[in-house]
């Protein structure tokens, strides 16, 4: 008889807003033990970029910014402001996409996304007000999450995995949903090449996106507006453990046909 298989996903309630400087791996680990959840060897804590980017400090005030010449050029065609823009071309490698109230670009860490990721909902400054506060994408999510799963492992005694995701948009679908950014502890892609399906067909192109599975099945509960859940604790990852990169799931210019 085959085995049931089960993949349960839970909102880790009691995470307070995060501020610069928090120790994340410690907050959740009371935040699991307050919500009387265990860790097990293979459990996957998904969580929301924000509280990683706020803790890590990565929150701008664009009074702050100067902006370049480029910017200003490039903000009266998009409409946005030249201070956000600058902080847009600080962030990215290569402009891709532009039309009035519109930036596709690809981030420095090489996925392509609206903005360079820079979001100013939810966001507010340190002393409370939400005026021109923005907040950044992390510098690098894979060691962010390679960060945060060590200090996790080494409180609890269990082999985990750590992943961190954002909303982002698609080229050839409608709506954001939740995307992997950054990935420790577990496969970014599961190469399915060379095994059969139930007629015995040998897989050949085969490969699946399994931390952006993962990512937007969390984010189905972690929620997108107010809900304040931005950890999700994860059990029965249906796919073997490994080291993993979020530069896994980044197509080659190359093969790229919506570049």
């Amino acid at each position: 008889m085959n085995q049931t298989k089960q993949l349960i996903l839970t909102a880790v309630a009691g995470i307070p807003i995060v501020q610069d400087g928090d120790n994340l791996a410690e907050i959740i680990y009371q935040a699991m033990l307050d919500s009387e959840l265990d860790f097990k060897d293979g459990d996957v804590l998904v969580l929301a970029q924000k509280i990683v980017s706020k803790a890590e400090g990565r929150l701008v005030n664009l009074s702050t910014v100067t902006p370049s010449a480029e910017a200003v050029e490039l903000a009266a065609y998009l409409e946005k402001r030249p201070e956000l823009v600058e902080l847009i071309l600080q962030e990215s490698s290569e402009i891709l996409r532009t039309r009035p109230g519109t930036i596709i670009v690809q981030h420095k860490a090489g996925f392509v996304c609206a903005n360079a990721g820079i979001d100013h909902s939810n966001v507010k400054g340190p002393w409370g007000d939400d005026a021109d506060w923005v907040l950044l994408l992390p510098e690098d999510s894979d060691k962010s999450a390679a960060r945060i799963r060590k200090k996790l492992e080494e409180k609890t005694g269990k082999r985990l995995a750590v992943l961190i995701i954002d909303s982002h948009g698609r080229a050839w679908r409608n709506g954001v949903l939740g995307t992997a950014i950054g990935v420790s502890g577990m496969p970014g892609l599961v190469d399915m090449r060379g095994t059969e399906d139930m007629n015995g067909y040998k897989m050949r192109v085969t490969t699946i996106a399994a931390a952006d599975e993962l990512a937007a099945s969390s984010s189905l509960i972690m929620g997108q507006t107010s809900e304040s859940t931005p950890v999700v604790h994860a059990r029965g990852f249906p796919y073997g453990m490994r080291e993993g990169s979020v530069a896994e799931l980044i197509r080659d210019k190359e093969k790229d046909m919506f570049r």
